[in-house]
C-alpha cells in the first residue's frame, strides 16, 4: 500500500469495508497524512481530524452541509462538531473496522475540496 497524492484520493471512489478488512497501518498513515494538510491522528491512531475556525454559526451550518453533500455521494461519514458557534473539527475513521482504511483519506481530500471556500479561516 503506497501513500497517494492529494489529487489522486480526491479523485478515487471510497470501495466497500468488511470487517475483516484489515486497519491501514501506522507507517502508511504517516505517510500519507503528508499529502493532506492539517488532519492529524486521533484516538490513539484510530481516527483523523482536522479543525477549521468560521465566520459564523451559519457559515459553520453551510459548511457542514457541503461536507453532508459529500459524504453522502460516497457514503461514507465523518462525525462532525461545532463549537463555540463557529469552532468545526471533523473526525473520520471507518466505524465497521474499529479504525482507519484508505476509505478515510479519500473522504478528507474530498472534504477539503469541498472547504475550498473557507479556506482563509482554516486553522494548522
Amino acid at each position: 500500500m503506497e501513500p497517494q497524492s492529494f489529487e489522486e484520493l480526491a479523485n478515487r471512489v471510497c470501495q466497500p469495508c468488511r470487517e475483516a478488512t484489515a486497519t491501514c497501518p501506522p507507517d502508511f498513515v504517516a505517510r500519507q497524512l503528508v499529502f493532506l494538510p492539517g488532519w492529524r491522528l486521533v484516538q490513539n491512531g484510530q481516527r483523523i481530524r482536522k479543525d477549521w475556525k468560521l465566520s459564523n454559526f451559519l457559515e459553520g451550518l453551510d459548511f457542514f452541509r457541503d461536507v453532508a453533500d459529500v459524504a453522502e455521494a460516497i457514503a461514507h461519514h465523518p462525525d462532525l462538531h461545532l463549537e463555540n458557534y463557529r469552532d468545526a473539527w471533523i473526525e473520520i475513521w471507518t466505524h465497521s473496522i474499529g479504525g482507519l482504511s484508505e476509505n478515510d483519506f479519500i473522504l478528507a481530500a474530498k472534504i477539503d475540496q469541498a472547504a475550498k471556500k473557507y479556506a482563509k479561516t482554516e486553522l494548522s
